[in-house]
């Protein structure tokens, strides 16, 4: 199996299974193995670390959600829904390698033009951004924060 790179994160828990087609990772929000990709890796480490650092329910947290943008299928990296089932958080994810960009930025908040969440995250392992929306635009957060925090 190769090997997974350290992110800036704390270390989780993390299932991992040498398969025919390569390795997997089990997503316990899906329910189910998939291909483990270096951004695959990145957001089960995120997942885990909202749910255990952050406070954030896994029940109301969904990974690779589809969503009809300009009358195309697109599929954004994760959502996290209020109590009340209403979109909180768009979260968009990138291998540890790949550089966060406006390019990157620019893709996340097109799924919002979407869903309506009033904060982003965006996280390649190593660097997480989040901003709210508000009606001044958006504003940068200093830290990730806590689920009771944003509700």
């Amino acid at each position: 199996m190769t090997e997974l790179p350290a992110l800036a994160l704390p270390a989780a828990d993390i299932a991992v299974r040498a398969a025919d087609n390569g390795p997997e990772v089990y997503d316990a929000l899906r329910r189910k193995w998939v291909a483990l990709t270096p951004e695959e890796w990145v957001r089960q480490n995120f997942t885990a670390f909202l749910v255990a650092h952050r406070g954030y329910p896994a029940g109301l947290l969904a990974n690779e959600v589809g969503l009809r943008l300009n009358g195309t299928l697109k599929r954004c990296d994760g959502l996290v829904y209020d109590r009340r089932l209403r979109p909180l958080v768009v979260m968009e994810y990138k291998a540890p390698h790949v550089a966060i960009t406006q390019k990157v930025f620019d893709q996340i908040a097109r799924y919002n033009i979407v869903v309506g969440a009033p904060y982003l995250i965006v996280s390649n392992g190593m660097r997480h951004y989040c901003c709210r929306f508000g009606s001044g635009g958006y504003s940068f957060l200093p830290d990730i924060p806590r689920y009771d925090e944003m509700v």
